[in-house]
């Protein structure tokens, strides 16, 4: 199979991998929200940034790794096993003992046991993360689709069955657990691999080589990233954390998965390109385009449908969500630029350069935080925006060097794309703001108001995007009828 036929296959079942899994998460998302209060999830929300931080550690950049040498061996495989399992022990302890000065940091007592709890699921991430990095870098995302789906519709269930009966942010607690330990059990499974009894140093030192640069950065990066957990958590209440990681859930849906399939297939597939810089950044650019021309409408229509969206989907007591999301949405556009960009310097093992610039970058919000401290969330979400900017500017300045794709090139490849989302979103909004309708049929009448905007623009304009993906479109529905 060709590298283009491999890096489609790719892109489409790790789409249905994504958007299903992340599916099913958002419709259990929205009956937990009906059925939980805002600061159940805010409750949640502060300790995933003590989770997060603790999974860096534990992956240490060795799957990057190992996506990224070419021959990669039994030995390989299992010293990156074992050092993840130990790594993961090790916190999880770590996590069990400083629980309680954590929980006295956030001011809030009901932390304790949810973080000794939830701590356990870092020693089950560990015994994927190896499986997971040898199916992604056979390009297999078929597999991983199947298991993600029996995981996240088998504990999002449970997790209902848990909220009805009066479990509260328990609930939350034991869904999460459960994903991991389904999702690592059908990988033993069905993945059959196993590692043997080694460790080598050999292959630790040159594993951890290139992945320490992305163990330092993915730390300070995740660190920064979630910094805005840690401000929201601090100095206002568990309640507006939960308005601010809904926003964040409705935004994420569209904008981090495209972002995440995008990256997670780009990878290995401009990986077996790096010594054909004209090929590989042809295969950049049309990747990149494409997915700004999706992401683009999505956040539009996103900030346009914000408030019948919320009230329809989640309930008037996720009202305040509502301007979050819809400054959220600006923020989305720009992750697939900024991801893209960075995941260039990483496939040609330039993982030194990532990290120093991500040291620069997220740097910036440092002085942000003072601005959420004593502007409130509004203004920290404006700040997280001028840093996206801001970032994308050094990092297309390296990569820049790498596929000779200058941002002038890149805004004026995704000009055509922002100028309809633009226009799309302007009157999608316009529609929903004079309707008198019931917010249901308002959100409706909108998505099929976007809908004709984008078919009508596309066909006029002949939009390059839009036909690439009409063909596919229209290639899988005549393959549908003939079967």
């Amino acid at each position: 199979m060709s590298i283009r036929k491999k890096a489609i296959s790719g892109v489409l079942w790790n789409s249905i991998s994504n958007f299903s899994s992340f599916g099913i998460d958002f419709i259990v998302g929205l009956i937990l929200a009906r059925l939980l209060t805002p600061k159940d999830f805010g409750l949640i929300a502060t300790i995933i940034v003590v989770i997060a931080l603790s999974e860096v550690f534990i992956n240490s950049g060795f799957n990057q790794a190992i996506i990224r040498k070419q021959n990669c061996t039994q030995k390989d495989y299992s010293t990156a096993f074992f050092f993840n399992f130990i790594v993961a022990v090790f916190f999880f302890i770590i996590l069990l003992i400083t629980a309680k000065p954590i929980s006295v940091f956030f001011n809030n007592t009901e932390l304790k046991p949810l973080i000794q709890v939830l701590a356990f699921g870092l020693i089950i991430s560990s015994f994927t993360l190896i499986q997971q990095a040898k199916l992604t870098k056979r390009i297999d995302f078929k597999l991983q689709t199947k298991i993600s789906l029996i995981s996240s519709t088998t504990s999002g269930c449970i997790g209902i069955v848990l909220a009805l009966t009066g479990f509260g942010v328990w609930s939350l607690v034991v869904r999460s657990l459960t994903n991991k330990g389904i999702q690592s059990s059908l990988l033993w499974l069905w993945n059959r691999w196993k590692p043997d009894l080694v460790f080598s140093f050999d292959s630790f030192k040159e594993l951890f080589g290139f992945g320490s640069k992305l163990l330092v950065s993915g730390l300070v990066g995740t660190l920064l990233q979630n910094i805005n957990y840690i401000i929201i958590a601090k100095y206002f209440t568990p309640q507006e954390l939960g308005y601010f990681t809904r926003a964040e859930m409705l935004k994420n849906l569209p904008s981090q998965n495209i972002s995440s399939i995008i990256t997670t297939v780009g990878y290995p597939v401009l990986a077996t390109l790096q010594d054909d810089p004209v090929k590989m950044k042809k295969t950049f650019r049309y990747m990149l385009v494409n997915t700004f021309f999706v992401i683009s409408i999505l956040m539009a229509g996103l900030a346009a449908t914000a408030k019948p969206l919320i009230l329809t989907l989640i309930g008037q007591q996720w009202l305040p969500s509502v301007i979050l999301l819809q400054m959220l949405a600006f923020l989305g556009v720009m992750v697939p630029l900024n991801s893209m960009n960075i995941n260039i310097l990483n496939v040609v093992g330039r993982s030194d350069l990532y990290m120093k610039l991500q040291f620069v970058v997220q740097a910036l919000a440092i002085p942000n935080i003072f601005v959420g401290v004593f502007f409130g969330i509004k203004a920290l979400i404006v700040g997280m925006i001028i840093i996206s900017l801001v970032g994308y500017v050094i990092f297309n300045h390296e990569s820049y060097k790498v596929l000779n794709y200058s941002i002038r090139e890149q805004i004026k490849d995704v000009l055509p794309s922002s100028i309809v989302a633009c226009f799309m979103g302007l009157i999608v909004f316009m529609v929903g703001y004079m309707s008198d309708y019931h917010h249901s049929i308002t959100l409706m009448i909108q998505i099929i108001t976007g809908m004709l905007i984008i078919t009508s623009a596309g066909e006029l304009l002949k939009l390059k995007e839009y036909i690439f993906f009409k063909g596919i479109l229209l290639d899988k529905v005549q393959m549908f009828l003939k079967k």
